[in-house]
């Protein structure tokens, strides 16, 4: 059997993935193919694409248009054409997609499968005529393969059968910052404390991540204000770069329990962790929900922010806080961890468990489970 798989470009933190799932395919009996495209405008200054040796590179086209990303027709060549499953992305800006859904209703071409989240989960329209469209798409397919089980739900909500939805929980390639954390040292932490100002009997908060709107910075600092009111041990150690970074910065300067240090990356980031207790975003939350768990550090969250997915993942009060929207309560929240100890290693306790759950070996193995039945399921031919 031989499924293809299409990025439109590729993702350098999805090599891991493909890399696994291409062994767990071959154990299977399975060919597995990932065709990609290249980068195209403003995405090109990202740098994060990365190449599969045994991948297919192909050259797609773009057209401009006045929305958010550009169109995109992918080619598929002439090698995968006999294919019996096409995995493609959920996104209502792929045109190939379209054209392999039409062929497939018509019986002229291999059963076809989306990956996606199910809606744009940070679209400031949700009732806006992209995502309705895309809510028109949802059973469209032969198969779904969703991020987490949210997707889940927003699928079976539209009607397609649940049988034929396979949730891969989206992960990332952690094994890196898994080391890192093992290699930090008490000279490490002592090094940290210096620099930061902080004392060892400190409760460290942390943030880390980008500084734009959607992360709502303004909400985090004022609620660090009132928990260091209310607890004078209260730490905040601020870690990322972006668009309000002046902001962070002019707040720090006269908080001596504030600590900014920029953006951080490898066993620096792994340090910053392990003088952590706790993980404070008010804001949208997305992979970052992983470092959350790999480190033990409870993540706190309001529910109403623009979170991916990924916020699927969190079991409120067993391996993170979801709040409800309210600064009162966030502040009492961290004000419990903070007086009892016990509570903060009982969450502690299941974002560790957590973190054995959401790996990208897992994902692999599921994304595969899924091919094996999407394979083997026998639906009648009829119009998508």
């Amino acid at each position: 059997m031989k499924v293809t798989l299409f990025q439109y470009r590729l993702f350098h933190y999805r090599l891991r993935l493909f890399e696994l799932m291409r062994q767990k395919c071959t154990q299977a009996g399975i060919e597995l193919n990932i065709v990609y495209g290249q980068p195209y405008g403003d995405e090109i200054k990202k740098k994060d694409t990365g190449e599969l040796p045994w991948g297919i590179k192909v050259k797609s086209r773009y057209f401009p248009i006045k929305e958010k990303k550009d169109l995109c027709w992918q080619p598929a060549p002439a090698a995968v054409r006999d294919s019996d499953l096409f995995v493609f992305m959920h996104e209502n800006r792929l045109l190939a997609n379209y054209w392999w859904l039409l062929r497939r209703s018509l019986g002229m071409g291999p059963r076809v499968a989306f990956w996606g989240h199910g809606r744009d989960f940070q679209s400031y329209a949700p009732n806006g005529l992209r995502e309705k469209w895309k809510r028109m798409t949802l059973n469209w397919p032969d198969w779904w393969f969703g991020y987490t089980s949210l997707t889940r739900r927003i699928v079976e909500a539209a009607g397609f059968p649940s049988k034929r939805i396979t949730v891969v929980n989206n992960a990332i390639d952690n094994e890196e910052f898994v080391a890192e954390l093992a290699a930090v040292t008490d000279a490490d932490i002592v090094s940290l404390l210096g620099e930061t100002g902080f004392a060892p009997s400190d409760f460290v908060a942390i943030y880390c991540g980008s500084l734009y709107k959607e992360k709502r910075i303004e909400q985090l600092l004022a609620i660090a204000e009132r928990i260091h009111e209310q607890q004078p041990a209260f730490r905040l150690l601020i870690v990322g770069d972006g668009a309000q970074r002046s902001e962070v910065e002019q707040h720090a300067a006269s908080r001596p329990w504030i600590a900014y240090l920029g953006a951080v990356h490898g066993a620096r980031k792994a340090a910053c962790f392990k003088l952590a207790r706790v993980l404070l975003c008010p804001g949208a939350v997305g992979l970052n929900i992983l470092d959350s768990f790999i480190a033990g550090t409870p993540l706190l969250t309001m529910k109403s922010a623009m979170h991916g997915p990924e916020i699927g993942f969190l079991e409120h009060s067993q391996n993170g806080y979801l709040i409800n929207d309210s600064d009162d309560e966030y502040v009492a929240q961290v004000d419990q961890l903070i007086s009892q100890p016990a509570e903060l290693a009982r969450v502690r306790h299941g974002a560790l468990l957590a973190a054995n759950e959401y790996t990208v070996d897992r994902m692999a193995e599921r994304f595969v489970e899924g091919l094996r039945a999407a394979l083997a399921d026998r639906r009648q031919e009829q119009p998508a």
